[in-house]
């Protein structure tokens, strides 16, 4: 660490093993840090991240942030109940053809290995069952997945074949009922044609979800390295699907369901979520708490 912040180290280390204790009793820890100086959120951060805690920072007690924060979260039901569902396991089944490689938002891996963890990392992974201490309806996880390799595949995956995607979702409601919510998706596959995955393309949670990774990424990666992924990542896709002619710029074009993307990545640069400058160590942590818990929309508004 930095010899002007001598314990952060020491810190960081102590609210780790605080946040493994609080996921294994299944609880989950909320922070309302609320003063101008800096109060230690990015030491504390690992406590609302792993455990799915409420993390909000205000200058003052006194302010609307802090009372209208605080007041949601003992909102009940018509019922009288809390809207909250505590100590949730999520876990991911999926078809042969794919495999989950990890998630990134505030919960934390179960370690449970099985025939649907893919071989490559991504945020949480080497798992296909993840717990969160605490949830609500806007709740957002990104789950991410990879393709089996080429073999594979024509062994196992005719043309035209769906392929299926189950979350099974088990929490305890307020009431003190058990809840499962089993969610199921399938998706058409096809061969190497690039024309019907432009068509499927979603840029908006591509662009979300990219920038989710990049976050995550920076907490153990120097951010510049992270901002040359970025770049990287966008170069390959922009290679691949773009139509142009080799040393003219004027003869570049993106279909309509790519272009936008190159823009939220040109503000994912520049965003404070990967940009430290300027910025305290709180705020930091603060902003990158944010962006990997909202939904796709507010997500996109804070990158642009």
């Amino acid at each position: 660490g930095s010899p002007n912040a001598k314990y952060s180290k020491d810190a960081l280390k102590f609210y780790a093993s605080l946040a493994t204790r609080a996921v294994s009793s299944g609880f989950a820890l909320d922070i309302f840090a609320c003063s101008l100086d800096q109060v230690g959120l990015h030491e504390m951060k690992v406590l609302a991240d792993r455990t799915g805690g409420y993390m909000v920072m205000s200058d003052s007690f006194s302010m609307h942030v802090f009372k209208d924060s605080f007041r949601k979260v003992f909102e009940c039901d018509e019922a009288g109940y809390l809207k909250l569902g505590y100590n949730a396991k999520m876990e991911v089944f999926t078809s042969r053809e794919f495999k989950c490689c990890g998630a990134v938002g505030a919960l934390t891996s179960l370690q449970k290995r099985g025939p649907c963890v893919a071989e490559t990392e991504i945020g949480e992974s080497r798992t296909s069952q993840w717990c969160v201490g605490s949830m609500d309806h806007n709740t957002t996880m990104a789950f991410y997945f990879d393709v089996v390799s080429q073999e594979q595949q024509q062994n196992s995956n005719p043309q035209g074949r769906q392929g299926f995607l189950q979350f099974h979702t088990c929490y305890l409601h307020p009431s003190g009922r058990k809840r499962v919510r089993v969610t199921t998706v399938s998706h058409r596959y096809t061969d190497s044609n690039m024309q019907d995955i432009v068509v499927g393309f979603d840029q908006e949670a591509a662009a979300v979800l990219t920038g989710r990774y990049a976050v995550f990424r920076c907490e153990s990666e120097d951010p510049l390295d992270v901002l040359r992924w970025v770049d990287r990542q966008l170069i390959r896709l922009v290679s691949k699907f773009a139509d142009y002619r080799k040393d003219q710029p004027a003869t570049f074009h993106l279909v309509p369901e790519l272009s936008i993307y190159p823009q939220f990545m040109y503000h994912l640069r520049r965003s404070t979520f990967l940009q430290t400058f300027n910025a305290s160590p709180d705020e930091t942590a603060y902003y990158r708490t944010l962006v990997v818990r909202e939904n796709t929309m507010n997500s996109l508004v804070m990158i642009q």
